[in-house]
């Protein structure tokens, strides 16, 4: 299917299965809150298409991501009847398969999160940042790492202007004082699994693997920046005599 195409393809069947689910939510406050970030989201995408246009795989691990989003965001995350489909598939909950006592769809998109966004976000560092070698395996980790981290700040504050129920159900903890730490893993552990998998896959296909993994080791500067690269920025407009001149470097 040609480029274009696929994009528009998944672009239409999420957007179906976005307004199915925008239809008689369980708690529609819940519901609005949750849509708040995807509507950013889908915005830049759109916005962004004519500069920056990610790859087949990125908008594919994307539109899995969201779709579980809109599943959450249906139902509120605590409430995703999972295990009872389950049961009525399987005869058997899911839950006791796992040992689990809690409603776990949450966790599940905390840690889908690292593991289907980390490598669109591999692909920004690398196109837009020229991240290398280890570099651009690494900072998609730790962007996803900011990001969670982030978003429960969000929750926290949206919880505390909202209050009430709409506040405990956007929250999401079912009690458990340790929720916000245990999604940050999750999504860390997720992104931790994508790159390692990248990794793995550009071992076997890259030859200049290692070479381009030490490069991006080196240092490149020997020169200590901060008060020094300001003292160097100072002595050169000096030089210039406040000629109109380029400066040779920026402050560090």
């Amino acid at each position: 299917m040609a480029y274009r195409r696929y994009v528009a393809t998944l672009a239409a069947a999420f957007a179906v299965i976005w307004v199915a689910l925008a239809i008689s939510p369980l708690d529609r406050g819940d519901w609005a809150l949750e849509n708040v970030l995807v509507v950013g989201f889908c915005a830049g995408l759109v916005l962004s298409w004519r500069h920056f246009r990610f790859s087949r795989l990125s908008y594919t691990l994307i539109f899995v991501f969201l779709c579980l989003h809109a599943i959450g965001a249906h139902y509120t995350y605590a409430k995703v009847p999972y295990d009872a489909w389950w049961q009525a598939l399987a005869g058997r909950s899911f839950n006791s398969l796992w040992g689990w006592e809690r409603n776990n769809f949450d966790r599940v998109v905390h840690f889908s999160y690292g593991l289907l966004l980390a490598y669109p976000i591999r692909e920004v560092f690398l196109r837009v940042a020229d991240a290398k070698g280890f570099w651009g395996y690494f900072l998609p980790l730790e962007f996803t790492l900011a990001t969670s981290a982030m978003f429960e700040l969000f929750e926290w504050a949206a919880a505390e202007v909202f209050g009430g129920d709409l506040g405990v159900a956007y929250l999401g903890t079912q009690g458990d004082v340790w929720d916000a730490h245990k999604d940050m893993v999750l999504a860390a552990g997720g992104a931790v699994v994508a790159m390692l998998a990248t990794a793995a896959v550009n071992r076997w296909l890259q030859r200049d693997f290692s070479r381009e993994w030490a490069e991006s080791l080196r240092i490149k500067d020997p020169r200590p920046y901060g008060e020094d690269e300001i003292r160097r920025m100072l002595r050169h407009e000096a030089q210039a005599g406040g000629a109109d001149l380029p400066p040779t470097s920026h402050p560090r």
